[in-house]
């Protein structure tokens, strides 16, 4: 940011599992980021080869620094 400004984005960071994305988004509700995957491995190719929803879990696992959200998305069956 061009002002001297640095953007905070508070935790907990949730992630909601779409049906082809994770969306995350901070504790003010701010939107992260959308990460998608495609779970049909025929279509995956014919989709601007997107990532499987494995594949997927793993960015979003790194790109999330809070460990609440890190722990819940590598337990697939947890609600996070």
């Amino acid at each position: 940011m061009g002002d001297g400004l640095t953007r905070r984005f508070p935790v907990p960071w949730t992630a909601v599992e779409l049906q082809e994305a994770f969306r995350i988004k901070d504790a003010n509700g701010f939107l992260l980021a959308y990460v998608y995957f495609c779970p049909d491995a025929q279509r995956r190719v014919s989709m601007a080869e997107r990532m499987s929803k494995d594949e997927t879990r793993r960015i979003v696992i790194n790109m999330a620094e809070v460990p609440q959200l890190r722990a819940a998305l590598r337990d697939p069956d947890k609600e996070f």
